[in-house]
């Protein structure tokens, strides 16, 4: 096909489009975010970093133990997750496999056991280029995101350079702020009532 003058100019726009559609990294509570079986602690929080950056060699997660990598990813409000990038080296240290959970905090590897909302098969994706759509219907409600990877293409250990996460963010219902103020401060005096009034009634 060929292009006219204005292609750079419409490359640099579909760049920009680019970076912003896949700026869920933005919206990712980050002192909250764990990495299990990260080799190096904190490294499993650098993948989640700028479209554009994805390029970079020297921010990566690798495994530990074996080649299993869990990621539990808490956001700062509900989230629709659209697709996701999943960028490792041309090599066996890329995962192999990726399965998805919604809305289950803490999870261990021991919860992994449990049907994923969604799973997909991986390619080798050295440069970043491959999106994987998830259904929409399962995630559109999403505040807590686990992404296990449990298996590679036959290296000892996983390494992951760059994952992104595609979608839209609102921010958390107010209804969230009732039920925590409730719990917090009303259910003690409502105890107390219950246990009061039905003798209250007796007496008298």
């Amino acid at each position: 096909m060929a292009h006219g003058p204005g292609r750079c100019r419409c490359c640099g726009a579909e760049a920009a489009e680019s970076g912003a559609a896949w700026g869920l990294y933005l919206r990712i509570d980050r002192q909250r975010l764990q990495c299990l079986n990260e080799r190096r602690e904190g490294s499993g929080a650098t993948v989640f970093r700028p479209w554009e950056q994805r390029g970079d060699r020297s921010q990566f997660v690798e495994s530990d133990d074996d080649e299993e990598l869990l990621f539990n990813i808490p956001f700062t409000g509900s989230v629709k997750l659209k697709g996701v990038i999943v960028m490792g080296e041309d090599g066996d240290s890329h995962p192999a496999e990726m399965r998805l959970f919604r809305n289950i905090p803490h999870m261990s590897f021991d919860d992994t056991a449990k049907e994923p909302e969604q799973s997909f098969s991986l390619s080798r994706d050295p440069l970043g280029e491959l999106e994987y759509p998830t259904k929409i219907s399962r995630f559109s409600n999403v505040y807590h995101l686990s992404m296990h990877f449990p298996k590679n293409f036959g290296a000892e250990t996983t390494k992951i350079f760059y994952i992104g996460l595609k979608g839209e963010w609102t921010e958390a219902h107010r209804h969230e702020v009732t039920i925590c103020n409730y719990e917090a401060s009303a259910n003690p005096a409502d105890h107390k009532v219950e246990q009061i009034t039905p003798q209250t009634h007796f007496i008298s």
